[in-house]
């Protein structure tokens, strides 16, 4: 067991630098954050961990600010470790406003040495340390001050057996050959996370029963959850306190013209006609009357017999590859890209095919098969 190392409370501007410079020479960082998002959009750091093997450092984000040397050692330096990071990618991006390289993500590790594709800290610990971790503090008021002794030992813990998992892990990605593998799904982490405000208009390919609305409605959700997206964003607000998706939703079916209408659209509260409703019928009216020729093709229907016969080849073709690996099926190609893989096929576009490793793994195999799949058709 790794015993519990020296706990040091980081509270002023001078205390963060001189941890940092404690760290600094180090080869691996591990990092953590403890934070709140029931009543806010951008998450609110309640406490930054980190540790390089000697003492583990709590940083109260309530009282010191992040430094210039903190961003330094966050965006430079040593590799950083963290487990199931995009959140904590956002902290990091809110509270220090740089990205977090060069990064492993060890939850994304674990998923390329095994058929586990999502597993959790504690049961990572477990796996390789073979240490049970306490569960009382999981539910914890980490905004409260002060801290009780049991809070900072859980949260040193979060950082301190990081380290010894990443040693287990790097040895065997190593000996399988995929480190490579990781190095490239951790780059593509950051690069994602740095893309969040441009992913706004994208949001919209989250819903899975775009294929069931026309071109017209599928172009006013767009607008409609790209609006929700940046003000939600600029507001701070949880995206439920201002619109969900499944009320845009139906909002964009029915393409209102008017408040009476926009008002008796199903789970459309008055105080939602009140605040927002002439931004929501302003973006309903654009997709309305949107050049034709700019709206995207509605999706195929997922229950036609001709995009199952696609995605069922596909299915098999990654499934065959993920049991030859030993990872998840997932952990290869989610179902969205197949559903894309299978659209394009059938409009007769070009094949957004995997790049990169999975590339390598996949797309000759695809392609194949969705060409000999159009053939039988």
């Amino acid at each position: 067991m790794t015993p519990m190392p020296e706990i040091r409370w980081i509270d002023t501007p001078e205390a963060l630098d001189a941890a940092c410079a404690e760290v600094a020479g180090a080869e691996v960082i591990a990092l953590d954050t403890e934070f709140f998002r029931e009543r806010t959009f951008h998450p609110v750091p309640a406490l930054i961990q980190f540790c390089a093997g000697g003492p583990a450092f709590l940083v109260d984000p309530l009282e010191v600010a992040c430094t210039e040397t903190f961003r330094r050692l966050l965006a430079e330096g040593p590799l950083k470790l963290l487990h199931a990071s995009s959140e904590d990618l956002e902290v990091f991006a809110h509270w220090a406003g740089v990205p977090v390289a060069p990064l492993v993500d060890t939850q994304i590790a674990q998923a390329l040495l095994g058929e586990v594709p999502a597993m959790g800290y504690q049961k990572l610990v477990e796996h390789w340390v073979g240490e049970t971790l306490p569960k009382d503090e999981t539910r914890s008021n980490w905004l409260e001050r002060p801290l009780t002794e049991a809070q900072k030992a859980y949260a040193a813990l979060d950082v301190v057996y990081l380290l010894d998992v990443w040693a287990g892990q790097r040895e065997a990605e190593e000996r399988r050959g995929r480190l490579a593998w990781l190095e490239e799904d951790c780059a593509e982490l950051v690069a994602q996370a740095a893309r969040s405000d441009a992913a706004d208009g994208q949001w919209y390919l989250r819903q899975r029963n775009l294929w069931r609305l026309g071109p017209r409605q599928i172009e006013a959700y767009r607008r409609l959850t790209t609006w929700r997206e940046g003000e939600v964003r600029r507001r701070d607000l949880p995206r439920g306190w201002l619109a969900s998706d499944k009320l845009l939703y139906a909002i964009a079916e029915r393409l209102p013209e008017n408040r009476y209408e926009l008002a008796s659209v199903e789970g459309v509260k008055p105080p939602l006609v009140k605040r927002e409703g002439d931004a929501l019928l302003a973006l309903v009216k654009e997709a309305r009357h949107a050049d034709a020729a700019e709206l995207a093709p509605a999706p195929l229907s997922p229950l036609s017999p001709d995009f199952k016969r696609c995605l069922k080849a596909m299915k098999k073709v990654v499934n065959a590859e993920a049991e030859a690996l030993g990872v998840a099926p997932e952990v290869l190609m989610r179902r969205r890209d197949l559903e894309t893989l299978a659209s394009a096929k059938l409009r007769g576009g070009a094949l957004p095919l995997p790049t990169g490793w999975r590339g390598e793994r996949l797309a000759a195999a695809l392609e194949r098969t969705l060409n000999e799949v159009g053939e039988v058709a």
